[in-house]
């Protein structure tokens, strides 16, 4: 079976982006190592990323995120899903929603053992708790092998999009 995916992110203009790389590539490693653990929680990943600095481009940094997140193991991809959670609703979703993701999102967990994570930079807040429901149950026909591949997909869209907003503060 082919592993379900919903590819897509909004892209931060290139001039915007360019604004704080100078202050990134200038962060001593040890403060920026402890804010890319934001970005995606593993350690492996944020030394990988702070140690091959400078970065001339956004996009060589971004660049950079998607090698180092290629090159995480078994276990350090456990490490950074652990530290997920499900992507926060719009705070006017109804409580059946809420319900709905709860259950679906226990029956994720339960299966898989970790928390389900998805990429939303690309969607509008009022179309997140049903493509977050859609994407859940999706995923939930992946054998577990196919689901880490996904889900690693997902962490690495996030750590991007993560990064993209770190430079755009």
């Amino acid at each position: 079976m082919t592993p379900t995916h919903l590819p897509g992110r909004v892209a931060i203009p290139h001039q915007k982006r360019a604004t704080t790389l100078e202050r990134f590539n200038a962060t001593p490693a040890e403060d920026l190592r402890r804010t890319l653990l934001t970005c995606l929680h593993s350690p492996r990943w944020a030394h990988r990323v702070a140690a091959h600095r400078p970065y001339p481009t956004p996009d060589a940094l971004l660049a950079a995120s998607d090698e180092a997140a290629y090159d995480l193991t078994p276990a350090d991809l456990g490490e950074a899903l652990a530290a997920e959670s499900l992507p926060p609703l719009p705070e006017d979703a109804y409580s059946v929603a809420h319900l709905a993701l709860g259950a679906a999102h226990a029956a994720y967990e339960a299966k898989f053992g970790h928390a389900f994570v998805v990429c939303l930079d690309d969607l509008p807040p009022n179309e997140a708790v049903d493509h977050v429901l859609a994407a859940i149950r999706s995923r939930l026909a992946n054998d577990p092998e196919e689901e880490r591949v996904v889900a690693w997909e997902e962490l690495r869209r996030l750590a991007q999009g993560r990064l993209l907003d770190l430079l755009t503060e």
